[in-house]
């Protein structure tokens, strides 16, 4: 494991991933769990990422919220990250707000995210 992928944010799609990616501005390996993950792929992923700094941003909804407590349960350290619920999903969520998100979660990002 090199030390600069040392951060992983878990998100639920591909759009999500993406819109993160145009963020940030330092290495972070970005999950996609494509909606709910089965025990063992959830056990499987845990063990994986355990000793690195885990990060979970998924949806402002209810998939998003059942997501959310399952990896709760099996990445317990992992800290969390939420957009306002207005915005109901990450991938409608506006740039500068994920930003700002990530910038608190000390994140490095892309400047012009800020607006």
């Amino acid at each position: 494991m090199n030390g600069s992928m040392n951060k992983v944010i878990i998100v639920e799609g591909k759009s999500d991933k993406e819109k993160l990616s145009a963020i940030l501005n330092e290495p972070v390996e970005i999950i996609c769990t494509n909606g709910t993950l089965g025990l063992d792929k959830l056990e499987e992923l845990a063990l994986a990422i355990e000793d690195r700094d885990v990060y979970i941003l998924v949806d402002a909804d209810e998939a998003g919220h059942k997501l959310r407590k399952q990896l709760q349960r099996e990445l317990p350290n992992a800290e969390h990250l939420y957009i306002n619920k207005m915005y109901r999903e990450v991938a409608t969520t506006p740039l500068m707000y994920l930003a700002k998100v990530l910038v608190g979660a000390h994140f490095n990002i892309h400047k012009n995210c800020l607006g």
